[in-house]
């Protein structure tokens, strides 16, 4: 009886998400410095319509992406790393390193592949291709999309006057591009059937340069000249109103979408592509921002929101990667087995689905994320990055290393590269060096891997990984027989055992600590156990 009870509910669950619409919005050059609802605020924008989100969403805190735009986007539509698709940076001429076509995207399976087939739309920045040859300008459709309308490079350079591409065709646009885009999405959306679910993919150009003052009726920055002098010498007002005119025109899509009943029936995705500009950010160091694998160049804001959020107003701390997207959509969808549809010379996907997040079926879904930006030509910034919820491991193309404990140094400004680290460090440095040596098929980095070396560096028994899921191995040289007890926060006792390894899957999730009969030998170890 329990086992059809439990049948009927994924089967109306599944059903309840097969007919939702998706629409993800994209955010240019967007941290969440400015977002007053993230911690490490300074400055902040009025955002209300970005903000209403959070009411019936799960707001992520741990998300990564790619530090520039193009390396973002190709995971976003693949949901697969860049040294798969080869987009590892700025698209900007013919001799970049563009797309593949061959690819799965995420419009192109929802469109053709899933049990009902979506009407597709990609509005504002593409990105995935150059403009020329002119054959490429037809690439979105090719790849899945009904409709494309918007700037096919990336920045532009006048907002109130821009070239469109428009499913193949070129004209100049004069519209505020922020405005047209969602005039874009607003004209398509009223072509649609009432029974057909849709996918729409609204991208801004905005907040990224060029700096500008935006229509005076889309923000409340009031006795701003825009002159271009005024501009240079504060950044920082024009990139505000640009942000809330941003925001005021997506309150004007959510206008929209309650005015037609469609908001009961859509999730709605927004999420930051990359790092701020230098010269606007409010990071500590300000060489760590857009174009870096450090956390203001890579850390972006996501809110995912809708009625399939099974506990809306939450925040989720889980480690998320940008590509993580393309599973989550596709599974909010109703569409379970897309990886059968998925080209066998197109695989591994790297794409983690949040869905048991959204539903409150877990609490995490990765143990840990990953970037990276490698280019053409040598470059000092490009190189590949790992994290747990605690630790960062850069490695450079350059062949330089960066270790970071983020618990006691979140600004990345003390590299423990060259310094004696302490058990937990060790732990996962060890952790992050392997599983980036994996995900890479590579020896991209050396673990510590002797029991001389881990010796020098503490007595106490070695943990890995931690944090952990379902398996914690315990490595303690020369004390195999004592006997180990994991105790929880309340000094009660969960575990005992042995050094070897130890099933911890039943635990719930939480901090723990290891300890010793004997007390002389080690203090504690702090452990974090995850769903």
């Amino acid at each position: 009886m329990k086992k059809c009870i439990l049948l009927l509910f994924v089967s109306l669950f599944q059903y309840s998400v097969a007919q939702k619409n998706t629409i993800i919005i994209i955010a240019d050059d967007l941290a969440t410095d400015y977002l007053g609802y993230y911690p490490n605020i300074g400055d902040t924008v009025a955002t209300p319509n970005i903000r209403s989100l959070l009411a019936q969403g799960v707001q992520f805190t741990t998300v990564w992406s790619n530090p520039v735009c193009s390396p973002t986007r190709a995971s976003l539509f693949t949901g697969r790393y860049a040294f798969r698709t080869g987009v590892g940076d700025v698209i900007s001429t013919q001799t970049s390193a563009q797309l593949d076509t061959s690819e799965r995207s995420v419009a192109k399976l929802l469109h053709d592949f899933a049990p009902v087939n979506y009407a597709t739309a990609n509005v504002g920045k593409w990105h995935l291709h150059t403009p020329n040859p002119i054959p490429q300008r037809n690439f979105p459709e090719y790849m899945g999309y009904d409709l494309y309308a918007g700037n096919f490079n990336g920045a532009i350079t006048d907002y109130f006057d821009w070239q469109r591409i428009k499913n193949g065709v070129l004209d100049t646009v004069t519209t505020y591009a922020t405005t047209q885009t969602v005039n874009d999405a607003i004209d398509w959306l009223d072509t649609l059937s009432t029974t057909k679910p849709f996918f729409l993919w609204v991208a801004f150009n905005a907040p990224h340069s060029p700096f500008h003052l935006p229509p005076l009726n889309l923000h409340s920055y009031i006795n701003l000249p825009g002159t271009t002098a005024h501009i240079n010498n504060n950044p920082t007002l024009y990139f505000k109103a640009m942000v809330q005119a941003m925001d005021t025109e997506i309150g004007r899509l959510f206008q929209y979408l309650d005015a037609n009943n469609l908001r009961d029936s859509t999730n709605i995705i927004f999420i930051g592509d990359n790092g701020e500009d230098r010269s606007i950010s409010q990071a500590l160091d300000t060489t760590h921002t857009k174009g870096t694998v450090y956390e203001q160049g890579v850390s972006v804001p996501m809110i995912i929101s809708g009625t399939s959020i099974v506990n809306p107003g939450s925040q989720s701390d889980a480690l998320v990667s940008t590509p993580d997207l393309f599973a989550t959509i596709l599974e909010l969808s109703g569409f379970s087995n897309w990886v059968n549809f998925i080209p066998a010379a197109k695989l591994p996907v790297d794409s983690k689905s949040l869905l048991p997040i959204l539903i409150n079926d877990t609490t995490d879904v990765r143990e840990w994320i990953f970037t990276e930006q490698f280019k053409v030509t040598s470059s000092p910034s490009a190189g590949k990055a790992i994290k747990t919820k605690t630790h960062k491991l850069i490695k450079f193309d350059n062949g330089n290393s960066e270790f970071y404990d983020l618990t006691l140094d979140p600004n990345e400004q003390n590299d423990l590269v060259g310094q004696t680290f302490t058990t937990i460090q060790t732990q996962q440095f060890n952790f992050l060096c392997n599983e980036l040596n994996a995900l890479l098929n590579q020896s991209a980095c050396t673990p510590l891997t002797s029991v001389n070396e881990l010796d020098v560096l503490s007595s106490s028994p070695i943990l890995f990984p931690n944090p952990m899921s379902h398996l914690m191995t315990v490595r303690w040289e020369g004390h195999e027989s004592e006997i180990l007890a994991l105790v929880d926060l309340y000094g009660r006792v969960v575990m005992i055992g042995k050094a070897g390894e130890w099933n911890v899957s039943k635990l719930r999730a939480g901090v723990y600590f290891l300890q010793s009969s004997n007390l002389n030998l080690f203090s504690s170890i702090k452990v974090i156990k995850l769903d």
